[in-house]
């Protein structure tokens, strides 16, 4: 990042955040996905507030427990209970654990470099984390059906699980999603050997769809899948959902945390989930997303750049063509930050339903400024 990108923020409202210097941007990254419906949202933030009012971290849970477990139930199809924890590390930790007690098994298998938070067994830093830590981890290539039979064969029917994502969604890489026929390798190989699928919906979870993508899109669904980021627009808390057949096994593990019980993410939870039911908070989040693509595209033509914008256009990724070591992305998304708009340089980024149609009229004035800079300076 250009050391023109704030550090600390003061405050955040809708589809904007101020830094500690007062200086206001339209906001691409929204709180690194946990904003769905905008900063702050009114609704949301009404229940929280009156959950407050009556207790937050208390000596157990309270009924916002059972209300939001029963509509994550109702919303995800392949869904028969949930439990829920604070992070999306939390949810895929746990995801590993129940698929061991559930299978007797041990290896697990993560395509190469894929990202499911920063826990010992998948942080990309190695700072202090040592081989132990990843011996019952088996790589295999994403979206290679024949890598990923390959890898099972190797784990010697020790299998207990394996990781998928909606979407290849890494840092400094091109997005792509998997096709259908490797979704189904993945569920026959998961059946052949007796082992768990789950799907990482944390990053994607509500931004690609209502119901678990793997399963809306591809028609294929996972025995666990695991969210968090957006499912409270905001409110620290995340969750693992699965099907019936692994009930038992989550309930035998021992998981917990001191604030996983707090009620107020818990209220807020229940509000988001209402409001993706019964909103067109998608649809509109979409048509603005599409709408910044579409000028983005425009502009980096006509000012003969090329730009590769991968992925949904409500999660987008921008990277520069032959920008190896990210110096024009960086000079340009620094230019764009000084003219309002904060985007990242090699992040994938995320919209919200509180973008409008206006903030993507500024947003296109900003980043127009910044292919201009970009021009004088990268040429």
């Amino acid at each position: 990042m250009a050391p023109n990108y704030p550090q600390y923020f003061a405050k955040a409202e809708g589809s904007r955040i101020w830094d500690v210097d007062g200086n206001c941007y339209v906001d691409y990254l929204c709180g690194y996905g946990t904003n769905l419906l905008g900063y702050r949202n009114a609704e949301v933030e009404s229940a929280a507030m009156a959950q407050m009012m009556l207790g937050d971290t208390m000596t157990g849970p309270g009924p916002a427990m059972v209300l939001a477990a029963e509509q994550l139930v109702s919303m995800i199809s392949h869904a028969d209970w949930a439990m829920f924890c604070k992070n999306g590390s939390d949810a895929n930790s746990i995801a590993m654990v129940c698929a061991r007690a559930h299978t007797g098994k041990s290896k697990i298998l993560l395509a190469k470099g894929a990202y499911h938070g920063a826990a010992n067994w998948n942080t990309p830093v190695m700072a202090g984390i040592t081989k132990e830590d990843r011996a019952n981890i088996i790589y295999f290539d994403y979206n290679d059906s024949d890598s990923l039979a390959d890898a099972f064969k190797r784990a010697d029917g020790d299998v207990a699980g394996v990781y998928a994502t909606p979407f290849r969604h890494e840092v400094f890489e091109d997005q792509f999603f998997p096709t259908q026929e490797y979704a189904e390798a993945a569920r026959t190989l998961c059946d052949e050997y007796g082992a768990l699928l789950i799907v990482d919906e944390v990053r994607t979870g509500f931004r690609l769809g209502r119901d678990c993508y793997w399963t809306e899109k591809l028609g294929v669904s996972p025995d666990l899948s695991s969210w968090g980021k957006g499912i409270a627009n905001g409110h620290p808390i995340s969750a693992l959902v699965g099907v019936e057949s692994v009930r038992e096994a989550a309930k035998s593990v021992f998981v917990t945390g001191s604030f996983w019980y707090s009620a107020v993410p818990m209220a807020a939870t229940v509000q988001t989930l209402k409001m993706i039911q019964s909103s067109d908070y998608l649809e509109r989040m979409v048509a603005a997303a599409d709408k910044l693509r579409d000028g983005i595209a425009e502009q980096a033509a006509r000012y003969s750049f090329g730009l590769r914008q991968t992925g949904p256009s409500q999660m987008p990724q921008m990277l520069f063509d032959n920008d190896v070591d990210l110096k024009m992305g960086i000079e340009w998304t620094s230019a764009v930050l000084e003219a309002g708009a904060y985007l990242h340089p090699f992040h994938n980024m995320f919209l919200s339903s509180a973008h409008t149609s206006a903030d993507i009229d500024d947003t296109l004035e900003a980043t127009e400024k910044g292919f201009m800079h970009l021009s004088k300076t990268c040429r």
